[in-house]
């Protein structure tokens, strides 16, 4: 077989060839640009879009892998063209660059959370005309987030849109600063105030009466996914925002996967049914990268470690992260 193939003409056909000419489509992997390859001059632009990964998982109240998700990420985005066929719109007119992992300490949770923190006030005080985008990691990140945002812009008023399937607003005396923290954590440090939180997608049977009642007691505005669907997923993302967006100065965008069905989603450590199907999350994500308020967003809660032979949940994460994106683009235009 091997001497028939090595007798064909050289001009015939083949699996590999040298193209003559650049093709003009474009893959994420080849739009992004990486903070390492760039020139020390290049260093200084105005970029649309600053990505930063936090791989953390230890604090995280079952085991999780989701320190892994960031790399799986970047390793996804050669499956993706920057076109998006249903906008018809190219997202290879943003400037993209990621400037790489927030250094996590191997054991002190306290010492990352600290990391973290410094971090994102550095990105957002040094990027100020650049939206910041973080790819976690648990939930746990997120109250992070928030407060070196909050260091950035102390005298703002910063509302969370959270999509999510649990409320997360344990104790912290119970838990400490877990997945199942973050929104308590922010409410009870002073960061935001309760009645500035809008959370849409909680389902089932997966958070406890307790919690229904902190948040009634605080103010927090909850959205259950049956009601989401009965109104339009989309359409009560948009409520929401122009709600939210008369309250703040600033609203941040944070998505918890496992918001998605269990089916959907088999990579995520808290994985549920009766969640979100993937296209009702893209849609929500798109509608809120239109809003001019959503300032910063991040991708939290997905273990590449548990997830199908194929990276299904992997995938639908970039491609949250995208449908993001086309929102923010046409946002721009």
């Amino acid at each position: 077989m091997l001497k028939i193939i090595n007798q064909l003409p050289i001009d015939s056909p083949s699996f590999s060839w040298k193209k003559t000419t650049p093709g003009k489509d474009v893959k994420v992997n080849e739009w992004i640009q990486s903070i390492h390859h760039l020139d020390k001059d290049e260093k200084q632009n105005d970029w649309d879009i600053v990505l930063m990964g936090v791989p953390l998982s230890r604090s995280s109240i079952s085991a999780s892998g989701a320190s892994e998700f960031p790399e799986w990420f970047r390793r996804s985005w050669k499956g993706f063209n920057t076109y998006n066929l249903d906008e018809e719109l190219d997202l290879r007119d943003l400037k993209v660059i990621d400037i790489g992992d927030v250094q996590m300490h191997y054991t002190d949770i306290l010492l990352s959370h600290q990391y973290i923190k410094d971090a994102f006030h550095g990105v957002t005080k040094e990027l100020a005309h650049s939206f910041p985008v973080t790819i976690g990691g648990d939930h746990s990140i997120t109250a992070m987030l928030v407060k070196g945002l909050k260091e950035t812009y102390p005298n703002e008023e910063i509302g969370i849109l959270q999509l999510d399937t649990h409320f997360d607003l344990r104790d912290l005396k119970d838990h400490g600063p877990t997945n199942g923290t973050p929104i308590r954590n922010l409410i009870e440090s002073g960061t935001i105030k309760g009645e500035n939180v809008y959370n849409i997608g909680l389902h089932g049977f997966f958070n406890a009466p307790s919690l229904v009642e902190y948040a009634k007691e605080y103010g927090v505005n909850y959205i259950t996914l049956t009601k989401a669907r009965r109104n339009g997923i989309r359409e009560t993302v948009e409520e929401a925002l122009q709600v939210l967006a008369k309250k703040v100065d600033r609203i941040y965008l944070t998505v918890d996967m496992d918001v998605l069905d269990i089916a959907y989603a088999p990579g995520v450590p808290a994985s549920t049914p009766g969640g979100m199907r993937t296209d009702e999350l893209f849609e929500a994500v798109f509608a809120a990268g239109l809003h001019p308020k959503v300032g910063a967003m991040d991708i939290v809660c997905l273990d590449p470690t548990r997830d199908g032979t194929v990276q299904p949940t992997v995938k639908a994460g970039t491609h949250v992260f995208l449908s993001f994106l086309s929102g923010f683009y046409k946002r721009k235009k």
